[in-house]
């Protein structure tokens, strides 16, 4: 059999397997053949560099990364042959596409080669006229990249605090507020490009979502969202950082009760068409994980639960482990307790990270409720004293948990419903207040 018809079947045979299995790949290859390891795994290396080539021929079609890296291998190609005109011409096709997407890196390369060019002719001409201007655009792309990395490192920086919660501590916070006075974050006149610009409001969204000023989060999420639609360009190319702006936005407006403009962030995420399947996984991530907050804050839960049912159609675009808690609450709010129980213990039983701690927290306190409208009276009582020990341990026994837990306590041992909504009833008034800011942990 020709090595040709070897390929095809080994990729025909991957793409049926659902299950990895490389002694059933062997055979559908070569039969009842003698099978020579060395030359089945050259077999697959082939294979793999031949797909890796194809997906980057089909990238380079859609990719403006990689219509400029072709372009500049062009330009190479030329040069080598002394086609400096020919060269001459791409490079300034390169250089206004790469103009048009801020891409620096490349506008520093197209730079090189014009320098290139003028020496390979002994063009001294070019030279004294264009030097000085080529030195200063280099200098000036060169100012702009550091500027652009800066503001990454901030953002990165107040991304990772997001993700841990620092700012609970009085040592996280104090960093948060350091990072705030850095000068680059003053105001927008720091920019030096449209991207940088992009990450100086990225950052600001961070700070106030950190310090929780949720009307200054809106606003700096609304003016990101618009800022990013000017350059539809750039979100055809890539959609990645809209997508979470977007999230972002939907996620403010939640905060200030802007329901309606929830809904056209979702309308907006929902349309968006994504390049990559990161961004189609973002997108679905984002799309409900927004839309089960709008139905949990409004208490549409009906809605939330036929959404939850059409976005458990889509298992391969998620890890529901993401969702437990929203599907919790979704079931609670249907007073479907054994279903939101299931899925609260599902996300207890998953390990541990960092991010989660607020969760884990929150979690145990939502499993007193559950057990207590279940009716296991008995099981509560043990499940509130071993509570109250994690709490202790942990630290976090503070004024609102005791709050609460002495009046699970109190409602589970009174004799009727009667006398159950009294306890709640003369306890709402004291900690609804109080509540309201523990759950919204649920959505940060």
């Amino acid at each position: 059999m020709e090595a040709n018809s070897k390929y095809r079947l080994l990729f025909e045979a991957i793409e049926v397997q659902e299950v990895f299995k490389d002694e059933a790949l062997q055979r559908a290859v070569y039969g009842n053949e003698e099978i020579q390891s060395r030359k089945y795994s050259e077999l697959k290396a082939y294979l793999y560099d031949l797909i890796l080539r194809s997906l980057q021929q089909y990238d380079e079609q859609t990719s403006i990364d990689y219509q400029l890296k072709s372009l500049l291998q062009s330009v190479r190609s030329l040069y080598r042959r002394r086609l400096l005109n020919d060269c001459k011409h791409l490079l300034r096709r390169a250089k206004k596409i790469a103009l048009q997407y801020e891409q620096f890196a490349t506008i520093l390369e197209v730079l090189d080669w014009e320098k290139k060019l003028a020496y390979a002719n002994a063009d001294i001409d070019y030279f004294d006229a264009h030097l000085q201007n080529l030195q200063e655009e280099e200098e000036r792309c060169l100012q702009q990249m550091s500027n652009i990395k800066t503001y990454q490192g901030l953002f990165y920086r107040l991304y990772l605090m997001v993700r841990k919660n620092t700012v609970r501590s009085q040592g996280g916070r104090e960093q948060v507020e350091r990072i705030k006075q850095h000068p680059l974050l003053a105001d927008e006149e720091q920019c030096l490009s449209f991207r940088a610009t992009i990450l100086y409001y990225r950052a600001q969204t961070l700070l106030d979502y950190q310090l929780r000023d949720r009307l200054s989060f809106y606003r700096q999420c609304k003016t990101l969202v618009e800022l990013m639609e000017t350059k539809p360009h750039l979100l055809r190319e890539d959609a990645s950082e809209y997508i979470s702006v977007l999230s972002n936005y939907a996620t403010s407006c939640g905060y200030l009760k802007r329901y309606d403009e929830t809904r056209i962030a979702l309308q907006k995420l929902k349309s968006i068409k994504p390049k990559t399947i990161d961004d189609q996984l973002k997108i679905h991530r984002q799309y409900y994980n927004n839309y089960f907050s709008l139905c949990i804050d409004t208490g549409k839960f009906e809605e939330g639960l036929r959404i939850l049912i059409d976005h458990l159609k889509d298992k391969y675009l998620f890890e529901r482990s993401s969702f437990f808690f929203q599907y919790f609450y979704i079931y609670f709010g249907v007073e479907d307790y054994d279903q939101a129980l299931t899925y609260l213990n599902e996300w207890l039983s998953l390990p541990r990270s960092v991010e989660q701690q607020d969760l884990q927290h929150l979690a145990r306190l939502l499993n007193l409720i559950i057990h207590f409208e279940l009716g296991n009276t008995i099981l509560l009582s043990s499940l509130l004293r071993s509570t109250q020990r994690s709490l202790q341990k942990s630290g976090r026994y503070n004024t609102f948990e005791q709050f609460f837990l002495a009046c699970l306590r109190q409602a589970s041992q009174a004799p009727g419903l009667r006398e159950r909504k009294a306890v709640f009833e003369n306890s709402l008034s004291k900690f609804e207040p109080t509540f309201l800011q523990f759950c919204m942990l649920a959505r940060g």
